[in-house]
């Protein structure tokens, strides 16, 4: 399949999880009305950007409200979804006897059966501190996964990563070498790093590899304590942003086109001119 289209919906989140699912199963069937064969959700589609609402509203994997009505919506609109990310409790047996609890920003893949055909863990925790204009941590709460996800699916090889995840260049960069073709990324960027950073990083992520990239964001809610500037893109190989919303709640779909990653692999050889006798890379 070399022509996909892709639904950017971004929602408004609100403190309320159930109003939260609806909307995200509202948004996945309009994304299906208007063509699209995969719906990407945002960054914590179900919950508020904050750490003490990511222990309110985190939820068991096996048994996750969220989850299970999302695979529902695929399989009954026929579409592959990307469900954002949620906070994922994961219960261990500790030393002593007792139970912990740790909790990771997870993102879901669901083909078109409802079947999850993968998941993935942020791999690098939001911790910053840009003095007298953005202070956050999410390793107050949350835990960090350790594992690359790139995913074979009918419509592509799709790789994952979220938010903060985006500024690593090795992360990309080693999803591309396993085969990515579409780099997807839900996010949650504030009103500080947004206008400074995120279309750059994004142009930046799809030049270095040649490949689509996607990130999808909460609409900007200015009541909420955490604001998310909104602002998801698709960005094409060749670096070009083909569509960016501004930042209210609103749905978009891209269509792409998988052969403009050979085109341009051919026209500039980035990936084949790489000097590995200089450095050790690892690939599969």
């Amino acid at each position: 399949m070399n022509l996909i289209k892709i639904a950017l919906c971004q929602m408004n989140v609100v403190d309320n999880k159930e109003e939260n699912i609806k909307k995200a199963i509202q948004m996945i069937r309009d994304s299906k009305k208007q063509g699209a064969d995969l719906a990407v959700l945002p960054e914590m589609f179900n919950c508020p950007y904050e750490n003490e609402k990511f222990i309110e509203y985190g939820e068991e994997f096996e048994d996750s409200q969220t989850l299970n009505r999302i695979a529902e919506t695929a399989k009954e609109e026929d579409i592959h979804v990307l469900a954002g990310s949620i906070p994922e409790i994961e219960m261990s047996l500790a030393e002593e006897g007792k139970d912990e609890k740790s909790i990771y920003n997870t993102s879901v893949l669901f083909d078109n059966h409802g079947k999850i055909l993968g998941k993935h863990r942020k791999m690098h925790l939001f911790d910053i501190d840009v003095k007298g204009k953005i202070y956050f941590k999410e390793s107050d709460t949350l835990s960090a996964g350790s594992n690359f996800t790139v995913i074979e699916t009918e419509l592509a090889r799709i790789g994952i990563g979220i938010c903060y995840d985006i500024r690593f260049v090795e992360l990309s960069r080693i999803m591309t070498l396993n085969g990515a073709e579409i780099l997807i990324f839900p996010g949650a960027f504030n009103l500080t790093t947004g206008p400074a950073h995120w279309e750059i990083l994004f142009k930046s992520r799809a030049l270095d590899n040649q490949v689509y990239t996607i990130g999808v964001a909460p609409a900007l809610d200015k009541t909420a304590n955490y604001n998310s500037f909104g602002h998801s893109i698709a960005v094409n190989p060749w670096g070009e942003v083909i569509e960016e919303l501004d930042f209210d709640e609103d749905l978009k779909i891209v269509e792409i086109d998988l052969n403009e990653i050979k085109r341009i692999r051919e026209e500039i050889p980035i990936l084949k001119n790489r000097r590995c006798d200089l450095y050790e890379i690892k690939e599969k």
